[in-house]
């Protein structure tokens, strides 16, 4: 047994090694903040997103009492507007401090899940410093980009169905999907998952019952259905369904059929013809005209289904896991494609780390074919976006690359993940 003396000081030493990593996290995002100021006022090409302008000219509007969508291109909840409201009281720099403030807490969720899920203090720290330290969020965030901001929404409700707090979970579900649609393909894992935890004690009594039907398809299937009637799905597709249904209605009646349009309807039916990394811009740049441009935009969603009900119904056991699968192939797959969105996956992929069981120099390989995939890509977008040259072709051969490499990097992760490695979840349900 160690002695209290060599406990207190691996506890002091773990405690310095988060403060430094995340102090040179909060100073190494807040010298990019003030570098952008510089930037976007010296040189040509600007540091600050777009979007945030976007964002900021829609606070705009709300503290003069009009409507965030007078912001022609604002494409996001009235609630983000809201929240950017200190950018027009208080300082410009208010919502990049946010968002930078988002991936601290990020990172702290990730921490606390894998601690929850029996990991010591200083492993869970090394993992966090993937996120920590990755320039990849930092500069989304520094830009001005919001996207932090789900992340968090996402982790506290992975976090809150793993402490088994499932009005909690529910709640900030509600509230993420509400800020972008994207995490809606949580609910088909996160409903099996609750069934599969609430009716652990009826799998004897199913199977009997079920050898006794001769496997009978329509049986299987209503068992199936009667499981999901358990106390803990109802609970939580109750209460994140109201939560979801209080904002949305609050919305409507303040701000009306715009707030559905510009917020649900028109990702749904967008067609970006700008260059982004999807497979899909380039068919939908050259039949922007047709008449089967519209038809065509709803079956790019079509590979994204099938894929996500195989990984729902293959992976749902390990929640977190089965979720970043869900956001890596929704966002490879999606008709529009934008660096962003990488970091709807990249949060999660500290707490599936863990459980991929390859030697680093597989994974550094990997990383270095999607970086790489990125590069390729970038060269011509830079060309076409910056000299005036007509590159889409090849920015459409590069982005199949990347679609390429990024289904090569997730069939290496599933081909190593290994469900015993896992280890055991020190659940405790409040």
């Amino acid at each position: 047994m160690p002695s209290h003396q060599t406990l207190r000081e691996q506890v002091a030493t773990g405690l310095r090694r988060r403060g430094v990593l995340v102090g040179t996290a909060v100073v190494l995002r807040l010298a990019l903040v003030f570098y952008g100021v510089y930037q976007d006022r010296t040189m040509l090409v600007k540091y600050t997103d777009i979007d945030y302008h976007v964002f900021t000219d829609a606070a705009r509007f709300v503290t003069e009492g009009s409507s965030p969508y007078q912001r022609a291109t604002y494409r996001y909840t009235p609630l983000l507007g809201w929240i950017l409201t200190p950018n027009i009281y208080l300082t410009p720099l208010y919502g990049k401090l946010l968002f930078i403030t988002g991936d601290i807490t990020a990172a702290y969720l990730i921490y606390q899940i894998l601690l929850l899920r029996g990991m010591d203090t200083s492993k869970a720290c090394g993992y966090c410093a993937f996120w920590l330290l990755n320039p990849l969020p930092m500069a989304v965030s520094s830009r001005g980009n919001a996207e932090s901001l789900v992340a968090v929404l996402v982790l506290a409700t992975m976090y809150y169905i793993e402490k088994g707090n499932l009005v909690k979970s529910a709640i900030l579900y509600g509230f993420s999907v509400h800020m972008k649609i994207y995490p809606v393909t949580y609910a088909l894992p996160v409903v099996l998952h609750l069934q599969n935890d609430g009716c652990c004690g009826k799998g004897t009594t199913d199977t009997i019952h079920l050898k006794k039907s001769k496997f009978s398809l329509l049986d299987h299937f209503w068992q199936l259905f009667l499981r999901l009637l358990n106390r803990d799905v109802l609970l939580f597709v109750a209460v994140s369904g109201f939560t979801f249904a209080t904002l949305g209605l609050s919305f409507y009646y303040l701000y009306g059929w715009e707030f559905l349009e510009h917020t649900y309807l028109y990702h749904l039916t967008r067609r970006d013809i700008r260059h982004n990394f999807s497979p899909y811009f380039y068919m939908l740049y050259l039949t922007a005209e047709s008449e089967w441009s519209f038809a065509l935009g709803l079956a790019a969603f079509l590979p994204q289904l099938i894929l996500l009900l195989v990984v729902s119904l293959a992976y749902y056991k390990d929640l977190v896991f089965c979720c970043f699968l869900h956001t890596a192939i929704f966002v490879s797959f999606n008709k529009v494609c934008t660096s962003q969105y990488f970091l709807w996956y990249l949060c999660l992929l500290p707490l599936v780390m863990p459980v991929v069981r390859m030697s680093w120099q597989r994974g550094v390989l990997l990383l270095l074919l999607w970086f790489i995939g990125q590069a390729l890509w970038l060269a011509p977008a830079y060309f076409l976006e910056f000299k005036g040259k007509n590159t889409f072709l090849l920015i459409w051969l590069a982005g199949l690359l990347f679609l390429f490499i990024n289904c090569i990097i997730l069939v290496q992760i599933i081909s190593h993940y290994q469900k015993g490695a896992q280890v055991a979840k020190k659940l405790k349900r409040q």
